[in-house]
């Protein structure tokens, strides 16, 4: 939950990742991340563990040059925002750490007391990597995190011979 300007805390994104790695959910959306060194110990593992039980972390890479956890590890896909108004074209990154960038500036979204607002950030580009993934899942429910992950790739805007 986040509270008194958009922040929350630490062991409260940790308690809520490790209920939904728990739920074995199979792609959960991450438009947050924290830059406490405390948490990046136990942010790795619970990564980790969400790859090798297949559920696909897609998180945000933070908006700031600050080192900031989950984006940064192998095991989640990384997202960064683009200009672009097509929510479903999104481009391969060959030079990382920011794996992918989607529709992020800009966006209509949802917010207090039923109201709408134009935003922008990497927290607004994520969901639409996420929802892609769940769209590849709906069709081919077997894939593993790897394989997710290299289908997101071969289906980039940006790459070449794509599928």
């Amino acid at each position: 939950m986040l509270g008194a300007g958009l922040r929350g805390s630490g062991r409260v994104l940790l308690a809520g990742l490790r209920w939904a790695v728990e739920q074995r959910f199979d792609v959960v959306n991450l438009s947050l991340s924290t830059s406490k060194a405390e948490f990046v110990a136990v942010l790795r593992e619970l990564t980790d563990s969400a790859y090798f039980g297949r559920t696909l972390l897609v998180a945000a890479a933070h908006n700031s040059a600050v080192d900031s956890f989950p984006w940064r590890f192998a095991s989640v896909v990384s997202v960064g925002s683009h200009a672009g108004g097509d929510a479903r074209e999104f481009f391969y990154n060959a030079t990382p750490p920011v794996e992918f960038f989607a529709r992020g500036i800009h966006v209509d979204v949802a917010w207090r007391d039923g109201g709408e607002k134009k935003a922008s950030g990497n927290s607004f580009a994520t969901p639409h990597v996420a929802g892609l993934a769940a769209l590849v899942l709906g069709k081919h429910p077997g894939l593993t995190p790897f394989q997710l992950k290299t289908v997101l790739y071969l289906t980039a805007s940006n790459v070449e011979g794509r599928l």
